[in-house]
């Protein structure tokens, strides 16, 4: 593997590596329902009479899908794991949003000293860090407060981590979004999150 000083050409892919009981879903409409299908029934596997509540979480996947996929989505992670009966719900999108969404910043620093004047949201942590293999990029931890319209019905305050990496030999950014409701665990979901990221690399 390349760090990320090493590429003198943008590269191909990226990689990461997410645990197991993360449930990968294409974003591509050409893709997407197969995924939502299969997460239907992993997840109601063994509960009877419960239709409706399949269809309505159908239903809301799809929605997230295309609401993630509007704004640069590539793939979404949603977690099966759990604690006894107790869901750790959490959720990884990763998007590439276009150029001309995205602020001319050329470095993380300065990303992070333009994001820093906006609006970075409740409890905020902002700052930049060092990635083993993707190189630099911006941390930002927030809570923010629920949207049961956009969230499949949660009504928690999520917790939020986004980490904003440039990608090399070029000025794009990839975006790795995390989000968690679990508010009693959110400090040892964050510590997921921020292994997870550790992970990431070019290819």
């Amino acid at each position: 593997m390349k760090h990320a000083a090493e590429f003198t050409s943008p590269p191909q892919d990226y990689n990461l590596v997410v645990p197991d009981e993360w449930f990968q879903l294409q974003l591509d409409p050409d893709d997407r329902d197969r995924g939502i299908i299969a997460l239907a029934e992993r997840t109601f596997r063994g509960v009877d009479n419960a239709p409706h509540l399949r269809d309505q979480f159908m239903r809301d996947l799809q929605r997230k899908a295309k609401d993630a996929y509007k704004v640069g989505g590539i793939e979404l992670y949603l977690s099966t794991l759990t604690i006894g009966p107790v869901p750790l719900a959490s959720s990884l999108l990763i998007s590439l949003p276009a150029p001309g969404e995205w602020p001319k910043c050329e470095d993380a620093d300065e990303l992070a000293e333009h994001l820093a004047g906006g609006d970075v949201g409740e409890e905020a942590e902002l700052g930049v860090v060092d990635l083993a293999m993707a190189g630099r990029a911006v941390r930002h931890r927030h809570r923010e407060a629920p949207d049961p319209a956009a969230q499949m019905g949660n009504t928690l305050p999520t917790t939020n981590v986004t980490y904003y990496i440039r990608i090399p030999a070029t000025k794009s950014w990839l975006l790795l979004n995390f989000s968690t409701p679990v508010g009693p665990l959110a400090d040892q979901m964050v510590e997921l999150f921020d292994t997870v990221s550790g992970t990431l690399h070019w290819a």
